[in-house]
Formats: structure tokens, C-alpha cells, sequence
């Protein structure tokens, strides 16, 4: 925080012509200055700055404020950013103070990461030898020294102890090393080794700009055991779902955008920005979550979508369009041509080449609307229908009211069903099934008086099911393994950062990248093999898959809110700024009224106790499973 006194002095030193003349052309106007509105375009001047009352106002936007205002407002700066700006050019330097109660329980974990950062990029740019190879990599995608600096790039050595040797020379805590995954054991080897090895290194940071774990790309080709890319584990300082990469440097374009572009990977983000665009962002190698799209919200009220084209790249798409939705923002999706990504793109062609591309961007659900039609879904009547079931989770998900009427004209419009029908539907339990689009030629389509539609009065309700022993993350992945139907539907509503068991959390993300899927990928860490196999394996009766689905997902979803809560504690007891304070406690109160919200549901272990008694009651020949 700056200092109340600080930022008034600044703003008494402050020369708000100089300051907004350096990015609107000003005349004077008697004792005023005047210029052609920033924010809106336009051929007469009614942009005005009033010198005397360090003020300017905008007649044909209605803007108005201080130069701070103005620069957060232009700029896209945060109110930190835009008062130390002012003081730079006041001739002042503003730093910022910091009040809290005993010292930060974090600090041993933000200093391992600040310095393994350093470490990379010391061994990247400075190691004549074991950099080359890292350094003619970037080379070859158009990023040289001032690229790689600008956005913290680095280089871990080949040597399997390279970065744990240094840090011992430091005096790093080695089970402080382990717990943000910069070290790590293996399984014939209690010996500790790097975590990274051989790759270009991507520092992930926080919007503050404080770096919390990496993602790494092999320069070598990637085997059994060798991914491609590799991502910091979540730790006590970093949880995947809710960050997003760039975004700490993307924010002020952003802002000034008024939109950010989502796209796959760090090196679509890097790339953009060296040519010039850099309001991009990534998820972290998953499926996009509330949380990530609730921090985009706070910068941007658009996002145009950059994935990949193919199947999974359209999955990708039309789920993380959904979270976008449902956070009030409006997604639109940009198709490249098949076989270029943004990163592509940007290189062969520029800023130009890319600028191309985002103007053709077409809605979300123009563009799903477009592919079921490319795929004769509007043919018959029953390919509409189940054209229906792929368009409804988008209607559902809106939150913006206005969209949500448009978006309802539209889909009427195209099917032939009237808006308060499709109002109807979307007032019921959501339909169960293919959320998104078809998966091609051998998905099993759920049948329509399948989980997740409520029983024909004239239908007895199906038994409880047996889900003996279950925790709530392990009955949720037996639904998954069983029916791949329900991946989608489970998507949408949790992302893997809500699941503790690292193991499911992998499976998870595999499932939703492919739900077809048969077997892990090769390379994939051996203990979740074995455990996705246990899945597939597994013989245990999940006959009411709806009632387990959505009870385990609820316990689920409470055990993250008690996380959450516990993490808002902790900074409660630590922090001595009331503004922050008064902040946190807000955020308790939402976090628990939302735990108050689904703990009114169902429990899970209620299917455990409701299987012990029918199979003890009506059939006694049966014994109950353990």
C-alpha cells in the first residue's frame, strides 16, 4: 500500500497536462486544454483538462477524474501503478509500505521459487555451454535476449542436481525445495533430484508480479517419464486454478483492450506479446475454472478464444466458452487455419497476420451453431433434438441476462423451438449428457431417460446405489471411468485444482482432454497408471450414478470452500491492513454462505447406509459387499 499522504502529495505535485498531454494532443482553451476524445472516436474536440482543478472530463465518453483516474482508465494501469507514474514524472519516488503482524508464514516458499527463477535465467543467459542449446531454441522462435529477459525465461540444466546443488550453497531448505516441487524423490531412490531438467523455463507469477512455480518445455524429445511440458505441482504458494499465465504483465493491455485473448500454451502468450499483442493469457495445461475466468472479469468484460482447432482443441474451447459465460463474460472464437497455433501465426506473420484472424472472431454459440450445421445437425428432427442437448448447457451457463435473451432468439430461431419452451427446459435439472459437440463416429450418446432427467411418475425410482466405503473423490472418478457421458457434465461445474488426491486430479484432466479415453498416455506418471486401471477395473455397483454423481461433487465442492475458508483465516490472522481485512471478511461471508448452499444437499455416505439396508432387508441369500 502507498501511503495516503504520499499519494496526495503526488497528486498536488502532479502536472495533469504534461501527464495526459503525453498521450492525447492538447491546445489550450482559455485557461483550459482541449483534444479529441481517447476514449471514443471522433472529429471534434470534446476532451477537456482543467489545469486548476487537476481534473479533465470527456463529453462524448462521460469519463472524468484525476490524472490517476485517467491513466487507469486509458492505461489500463492499476491506482499502485498509476501513482507511481505520476511521481516518476514529479520528480518523486513513491514505494510502497507494508503492515503486518509477525513475519509472513509463506516467505520460506515465495523465496525457494524467487530464487530458483534467478537460478534458471542466470544458467540460460550467463553458462556460455549449457545454455546454447536453450538459447539457439528461442532463437529459432524469433525470441533473442531482450524477448527472453522481458518475460523471465531461464534454462534447467541437464545434470539431475544442478539447481539442488546451488541452492544448498544458499542455505535453501530442501523439504522447502520438495514442497513447491523444484526437487524430488524417486521411487528406488531416496536421493533428492531436480524437478527440472533440460528445459526452457517458464516463471508462472501472480497479477502482483511474485513468482509461485514454473512450466518447463524439453529441449530433448520427450519419452517414458519425459514430458513434453512440465508444471510446478500445487503447493502452499500455487494453485493452477486460479492462475492464469501473463497475466501479471497482460493486465494493463487488458484493461486498455477492454479484452483479453485466451490461448493454450506459454509460448503462445510470449510470442504475442514480442509481436506486439499482449493482452494474452494461458491456462495452466487445464481446463480452464470459475476461479481463472473470475480474474479475467476484473480486467475485461471480452474474450476471444484461441485454441487449436482440432477435436480436443474445440472440447477445449466450448467448455472453457461455457466458464466464461457463467462469470458474465462474453467469449468469441478465433479458428486459425489447421496446423498453426497463435505462436505460428505471430512468428511467419506479425501483429498484422494475428490482428487478421482475431477480427474474423465469431460468437461462441455462432460458432457451435456453425459446426452442428458443417455436421448436418439440423437435418431431422431428431438430430435437432440432439442438437438441442449440445446448445442448452450454453444457454444455461449465461449469466448475463441480456446475452441469455439473445442467445435464446437465436437458438429458437435456428431449431425451430419457441423461446419459452426452451425457457422451460433450461428451467429444469440440467439434461444429462453431450454438453458441447459430438465426439464422433463411436460415442455412446446417453440414453434420453438417462441419469440426470427426472423419473416418469408411472417409473419406480431406482434403488440407492452401493457405494461401499467410497470417499467422495473416488466415487466421483468410479462415474467418470464407468460413463464417460458424465465428464463433461462434471467439467462444468469442478476443475482439478478441487480435487486433493493428485492421482484422480491427474485422471480428471485426462478425462476431460479426452474423454474417450482407454489408457493414460505414455509418459504419464506411473502411480496414476496404475490407479486409472484400478478405475477401469473396478466391479463396484454404481447403478444410481446420478444420486453418487451429484452427492460426491457436492462434498467435493464443500471440502475446496473449507480450504478456501481455512487459507482466509490464515491471511486474517496475518494481516494488519483494515482495507484488506474488511476485504477478507466479505469473502468469508460469500464462501460461506456458498458451503451453507450445498450442504443442504445430499451427503454421499447417504447411498452407503441406504445399499447396507436393501441389501440386508429383501434378500438375505446375498451377503453385502465390503
Amino acid at each position: 500500500m502507498i501511503p495516503d499522504s504520499v499519494v496526495e502529495e503526488v497528486r498536488a505535485r502532479a502536472d495533469i497536462v504534461s501527464v495526459i498531454g503525453e498521450f492525447v494532443s492538447l491546445k489550450r482553451s482559455g485557461k483550459d486544454y482541449k483534444g479529441l476524445s481517447p476514449f471514443k472516436n471522433e472529429k471534434t474536440p470534446s476532451f477537456f483538462v482543467i489545469p486548476a482543478k487537476s481534473f479533465f472530463h470527456d463529453f462524448s465518453s462521460g469519463e472524468s477524474g484525476d490524472v490517476f483516474a485517467f491513466l487507469m482508465k486509458h492505461q489500463g494501469m492499476s491506482f499502485t501503478e498509476a501513482v507511481k507514474f505520476v511521481g516518476s514524472r514529479s520528480g518523486m519516488e513513491v514505494r510502497e509500505t507494508r503492515s503486518r503482524k509477525g513475519d509472513d508464514p509463506w516467505r520460506p516458499y515465495y523465496e525457494a521459487v524467487a530464487y530458483a527463477a534467478s537460478f534458471f535465467q542466470e544458467r540460460l543467459w550467463e553458462d556460455e555451454e549449457g545454455g546454447r542449446a536453450a538459447r539457439e531454441y528461442l532463437q529459432k522462435r524469433g525470441l533473442g535476449r531482450e524477448e527472453g529477459e522481458r518475460f523471465g525465461l531461464g534454462y534447467a540444466p541437464g545434470e539431475w542436481t544442478a539447481f539442488r546443488d546451488a541452492a544448498a550453497v544458499h542455505g535453501m531448505d530442501e523439504g522447502v525445495l520438495a514442497e513447491v516441487g523444484l526437487v524430488k524423490t524417486g521411487a528406488k531412490n531416496d536421493e533428492p533430484y531436480d524437478a527440472f531438467r533440460d528445459r526452457i523455463v517458464f516463471p508462472i507469477e501472480s497479477v502482483s508480479g511474485r513468482v509461485l512455480g514454473f512450466g518447463g518445455r524439453l529441449l530433448g524429445t520427450p519419452g517414458k517419464g519425459l514430458p513434453k511440458y512440465l508444471n510446478s505441482p500445487e503447493s502452499l504458494v500455487f494453485r493452477k486454478g486460479e492462475v492464469l499465465y501473463g497475466l501479471g504483465w497482460a493486465k494493463n493491455a487488458v484493461r486498455r483492450e477492454g479484452e483479453a485473448l485466451l490461448v493454450e500454451g506459454f509460448m503462445d502468450v510470449v510470442s504475442l506479446a514480442a509481436a506486439g499483442i499482449e493482452n494474452a493469457v494461458a491456462p495452466l495445461g487445464t481446463a480452464l475454472t470459475d476461479a481463472q475466468a473470475e480474474l479475467l472479469k476484473r480486467y475485461a468484460g471480452q474474450v476471444r478464444i484461441l485454441f487449436d482447432s482440432d477435436p480436443a482443441g474445440l472440447r477445449a474451447t466450448f467448455r472453457a466458452g461455457d466458464v466464461l459465460l457463467a462469470q458474465g463474460l462474453h467469449p468469441s472464437v478465433v479458428t486459425l487455419p489447421a496446423g498453426e497455433d497463435p505462436d505460428s501465426v505471430a512468428r511467419s506473420g506479425g501483429a498484422q497476420a494475428v490482428r487478421t484472424y482475431l477480427g474474423q472472431a465469431v460468437d461462441v454459440l455462432e460458432r457451435k451453431l456453425a459446426i452442428l450445421e458443417e455436421r448436418d445437425y439440423f437435418s431431422s428432427i431428431e438430430k435437432t433434438r440432439n442438437a438441442l442437448d449440445r446448445l442448452l448447457p450454453t444457454l444455461r451457463a449465461t449469466a448475463d441476462p441480456q446475452l441469455r435473451d439473445l442467445y435464446l432468439a437465436r437458438v429458437a430461431e435456428r431449431t425451430d423451438v419457441r423461446p419459452e419452451t426452451l425457457e422451460g427446459e433450461l428451467r429444469q435439472t440440467p439434461r444429462h449428457g453431450p454438453t458441447h459437440l459430438p465426439q464422433g463416429r463411436g460415442s455412446r450418446r446417453p440414453s434420453r431417460h438417462g441419469p440426470g432427467l427426472a423419473a416418469s411418475p408411472t417409473r419406480r425410482p431406482r434403488p440407492a446405489p452401493r457405494v461401499h466405503g467410497l470417499g467422495a473423490e473416488r466415487a466421483l472418478m468410479l462415474v467418470l471411468a464407468k460413463d464417460r457421458s458424465w465428464v463433461d457434465r462434471a467439467a462444468e461445474r469442478i476443475g482439478p485444482s478441487d480435487l486433493e488426491d493428485r492421482c484422480y486430479r491427474a485422471i480428471f484432466e485426462m478425462l476431460v482432454d479426452d474423454p474417450e479415453l482407454a489408457s493414460p498416455p505414455e509418459g504419464t506418471d506411473p502411480a496414476v497408471v496404475q490407479r486409472f486401471e484400478k478405475l477401469m477395473e473396478d466391479r463396484e455397483d454404481t447403478e444410481n450414478a446420478s444420486q453418487v454423481f451429484e452427492d460426491a461433487l457436492s462434498c467435493i465442492l464443500v471440502s475446496g470452500i473449507d480450504r478456501r475458508l481455512e487459507a482466509v483465516d490464515q491471511e486474517l490472522r496475518n494481516t494488519g491492513d483494515e482495507t484488506r481485512k474488511q476485504s477478507l471478511l466479505e469473502d468469508k461471508r460469500g464462501l460461506t454462505l456458498q458451503k451453507q448452499d450445498l450442504s443442504g444437499g445430499r451427503d454421499w455416505r447417504r447411498g452407503m447406509r441406504a445399499a447396507r439396508t436393501a441389501a440386508a432387508a429383501p434378500n438375505q441369500e446375498e451377503a453385502p459387499r465390503r
